[in-house]
């Protein structure tokens, strides 16, 4: 079986499925891109409706035999199913249930705010060519023209002292990872969280719990495998248009 990924920097989604992947000790074909500059559209890649349509964004794309795949938290789920080593998701039904609904927080509430807050930090030069997506095409043309609202970036910011305060009280009752054991909702979490400490330091101001528990994530072997594959100084500062924002709030 020939498995690629073609991957960004070690941040946001990229990072996760990094991570999964070394957790589970998958054998990967490890291919760098650069998503700012939009080389995720390059006809190198292969372009299923699903990669050209997902809804992350700008995320690393896993070809296993030639077919593409994307989005992290559903790449992690495929990792965890094809490697080896302890699992990423609770084998308990309502276990499962409750890392997955965790992650859907994240990947709906929290990527989104992310995704705002970053690229009106350091927006993108220019718009590449070949994106299909129509939503995603608009995403790449309001980061480039930094049009984002004080409304939006408010909202954003706030949804990130959510997010923390969301981990301070999961982490209350002394268990070291999310879920109780190390799963996916850790590296998703940190994996988005991890690059607001610049960004939103409110956030992150009175926050032990979530320190302690990102000291022991970035301790990990695997994590510290994933984030060694940087090529910048500060790879948590690097990000493309991810998630749209939620119109609904």
């Amino acid at each position: 079986m020939t498995t690629i990924l073609y991957h960004g920097q070690p941040n946001g989604p990229s990072f996760t499925v990094l991570a999964a992947a070394f957790e589970k000790d998958v054998d990967l074909d490890l291919r760098a891109i650069d998503l700012v500059a939009g080389e995720r559209h390059s006809t190198a890649l292969p372009h299923p409706l699903e990669v050209d349509q997902s809804i992350e964004g700008e995320g690393p794309v896993l070809v296993v035999d030639g077919v593409a795949m994307t989005d992290s938290v559903f790449l992690a789920c495929y990792l965890d199913e094809v490697g080896s080593g302890p699992a990423l998701r609770p084998a308990d039904p309502y276990a499962r249930w409750q890392m997955m609904a965790w992650c859907r927080y994240v990947i709906e509430r929290v990527a989104p705010a992310v995704a705002c807050l970053g690229v009106a930090s350091a927006p993108p030069a220019a718009v590449p060519a070949g994106i299909v997506s129509a939503d995603l095409e608009g995403r790449w043309r309001d980061a480039v023209a930094g049009r984002a609202d004080d409304a939006q970036l408010t909202d954003s910011r706030a949804k990130i002292g959510q997010a923390v305060e969301k981990i301070e009280t999961q982490l209350a009752d002394g268990r070291d990872w999310l879920m109780g054991n190390f799963s996916i909702a850790d590296l998703e979490s940190y994996a988005w969280l991890a690059g607001m400490r610049g960004i939103v330091p409110s956030a992150f101001a009175a926050s032990p719990l979530t320190d302690a528990w990102e000291a022991r994530l970035r301790a990990r072997p695997a994590v510290a495998r994933a984030l060694g594959l940087a090529t910048v100084a500060h790879p948590e500062a690097i990000w493309a248009p991810g998630p749209e924002i939620n119109r609904w709030g």
